[in-house]
């Protein structure tokens, strides 16, 4: 290995784009080849990471030039092919969330990566966000007593546009509760630090896309959900999902409370407050270098989440998102999916986890 980190880009849309503007920043690393089927996708990433391959297929990347670490970032039901293939190089990989879309996907992957040699790294970017990681840490360190609750809320505005409109269809995504909330899924089992039993939800679709059709299928993201999580150790969870809520003040907010305390964190204001029962309460502001917050859309997280992969690489660690949590976040989603759809609680179990 050189003295930088070696990447392959498969896929450059918009999160390809962003963790290209990240690894820029980063000295260790060196972005030596990227692929995606569309032109302009290209275009877009050629002026991102100039003087580097350009591929068309991704099959031509894995076989061209010699790279480290492949960065996987192309629409999620193409996971389930590309991953494979990616795999049977042995190379390192950071591939984006979720990790399939379907439980069953998650589950031909794992078994295809039991015995991979390099680090295999599933992209969780809301664990990096400065705040929240604050609160990951204070809760770790009993600063609230035992955590009982935990709430997590995003106010935020509908999907952006993607090319293709891939993501208008829940055939590809997964769904909302998988495409969009494995994000917050993940966080509440790293918070929670157990397993989910049960899982209660109540959505719709009620505002956006409602008139988009696409070669006949008409878009069916939902937009708005409350999905509430029993874990095996009797902590319960909520998620409050509105993708019609551009105006909020912190677009995402995370609260734990335990019988000591509570803590709430949110973003962008980057403010944590520390609240000790009775009536003391400590507000911390964690700054974000202006550089970090202008190159992606998850307040600097995509920089922090690559220094840790680059760590595990260079230091021979674990990964510190691995396939399992990859799968339990999209297990998760399936299981809020499918209890919207029936109007029902659904047991973890029903999923064979």
């Amino acid at each position: 290995m050189s003295d930088r980190l070696r990447y392959g880009v498969i896929g450059a849309g918009t999160m390809g784009c962003e963790h290209l503007r990240f690894l820029r920043q980063i000295p260790e690393a060196e972005v030596v080849a990227i692929a995606d089927p569309h032109p302009a996708s290209r275009d877009a990433a050629a002026d991102l990471a100039p003087d580097v391959h350009l591929f068309e297929d991704y099959r031509d990347l894995l076989a061209g030039p010699d790279v480290d670490a492949l960065l996987i970032a192309t629409p999620n039901h193409t996971h389930i092919d590309v991953l494979p293939d990616a795999l049977a190089t042995g190379k390192h990989i950071l591939v984006e969330k979720p990790l399939c879309t379907t439980v069953e996907d998650c589950q031909t992957i794992a078994k295809a990566a039991a015995d991979h040699p390099g680090v295999l790294w599933v992209a969780m970017e809301y664990r990096y966000m400065p705040p929240m990681a604050r609160l990951i840490e204070e809760v770790r360190a009993g600063t609230i007593g035992q955590l009982r609750m935990l709430a997590v809320r995003e106010h935020r505005y509908p999907f952006l546009a993607k090319v293709g409109d891939w993501n208008r269809l829940a055939r590809n995504t997964g769904g909302t509760m998988v495409e969009k909330c494995c994000h917050f899924f993940d966080l509440m089992r790293l918070i929670v630090a157990a397993e989910p039993t049960r899982i209660y939800a109540s959505g719709a679709q009620d505002v956006n896309h409602l008139d988009e059709v696409y070669d006949g299928e008409r878009a069916d993201m939902i937009d708005n959900a409350y999905v509430i999580v029993d874990f095996a150790n009797g902590v319960r969870s909520m998620l409050d999902l509105c993708m019609f809520a551009e105006a909020s003040p912190d677009q995402d907010q995370v609260v734990a409370v335990g019988d000591k305390g509570k803590i709430e964190s949110g973003v962008p204001s980057s403010n944590v407050a520390i609240c000790r029962r009775p009536d003391l309460v400590d507000t911390v502001h964690i700054p974000v270098a202006d550089e970090l917050l202008a190159a992606g859309e998850h307040h600097g997280s995509t920089y922090f989440e690559h220094l840790g992969f680059l760590r595990a690489v260079r230091d021979g660690r674990p990964p510190e998102v691995t396939i399992r949590d990859g799968l339990m976040s999209v297990a998760m989603g399936v299981a809020a999916e499918r209890s919207i759809a029936e109007g029902r609680p659904v047991e973890m179990r029903e999923l064979g986890l």
